[in-house]
This record gives structure tokens, C-alpha cells and sequence, in this order.
């Protein structure tokens, strides 16, 4: 599969998975969390599906597109791992973190911290989809859109 086919399905799949648990997020309480603004995209769909809701975003660097740029208050920029940790607590309803490299070795370093750092920011009861898969004991897996080819995404509600 080409890079480019591998990109549409990756986004297809987040947006499906967005918009599946859109109901079962605005029944629940606190922000929603976007590790990894990027290009703005996926917060730009987020704050449409939660327009009442806070959204804030962390990345390492501004890089989104300026009319998905979030107001400074709700934007962390440094890295994710350590600026997150200081919002361990805030009792998300929804965290999406789509930081994954693609490369193994990296994506690995980045799985023995962002377990934890999502179910630290999620209220119970809420929700984490994540494009890399994620093992800590308060997550329990939850079922992909019928869309979504098992593997690509993950998805995740905190049971504590």
C-alpha cells in the first residue's frame, strides 16, 4: 500500500472513530485533550463536533494552519510528555492522541510513557482513541466502528 493510501485510511479511520463516540463523550463531563495538534485538522474537527466544550492541544510546535490554531490559553506547546504530565488530573472526557512516528523504535519510547499520561488525563469513564495501542491496566479496549480495520486505531474507555 502506498503512503499516500495508508494516510487516507489512518484519517478516515480517526475521523469514524471521532464521530462514533461523539454521543457517548458529550454525555461526560470535562475537556478534551488532543495530544499532537499537527496541521490543526483533527482539532479543527474536534472543536465542530464539541463546540461548547474546551479543547486543549499540545505539541511540540505550532505548525497548525492559523484558522485551527487554538486560543493560546488552550494550546501547550514543548514536549508532550513532560508539558501533558502537568494536566494528570484534569479529568478529561476525551483524549485523542495521534502521535505515532510509523517508525517502531520511536513509537516504543513513546508507548512507555503515553499509556499512563491517558489514563492520568481521563475522568472516569472516558474516553482515549489513540492511533498507537495502548497497555495499562485502567484502559479496556472498547469496539472499533465496523469502518475501522482492526489495528489501525485504537480505542479506549478508563474503568477506574
Amino acid at each position: 500500500m502506498s503512503r499516500l493510501d495508508s494516510f487516507i485510511r489512518r484519517m478516515t479511520a480517526q475521523r469514524d472513530i471521532l464521530n462514533h463516540i461523539c454521543d457517548a463523550v458529550k454525555e461526560l463531563e470535562g475537556p478534551v485533550i488532543e495530544l499532537g495538534l499537527g496541521n490543526g485538522r483533527t482539532y479543527d474537527h474536534l472543536r465542530e463536533r464539541f463546540p461548547d466544550r474546551r479543547i486543549i492541544a499540545f505539541d511540540r510546535a505550532v505548525g497548525s494552519h492559523k484558522s485551527s490554531t487554538p486560543n493560546p490559553e488552550d494550546l501547550v506547546i514543548g514536549e508532550i510528555r513532560d508539558t501533558a504530565q502537568k494536566f494528570t488530573g484534569i479529568g478529561a472526557a476525551l483524549v485523542h492522541a495521534d502521535i505515532g512516528t510509523g517508525y517502531d523504535d520511536k513509537d516504543a519510547v513513546t508507548l512507555t510513557w503515553l499509556p499512563e499520561l491517558a489514563a492520568g488525563l481521563l475522568s472516569s469513564h472516558g474516553i482515549v482513541a489513540s492511533g498507537l495501542e495502548l497497555d495499562h491496566p485502567a484502559l479496556a479496549r472498547l469496539p472499533l466502528p465496523a469502518s475501522v480495520k482492526p489495528g489501525r486505531y485504537f480505542l479506549y474507555r478508563r474503568i477506574e
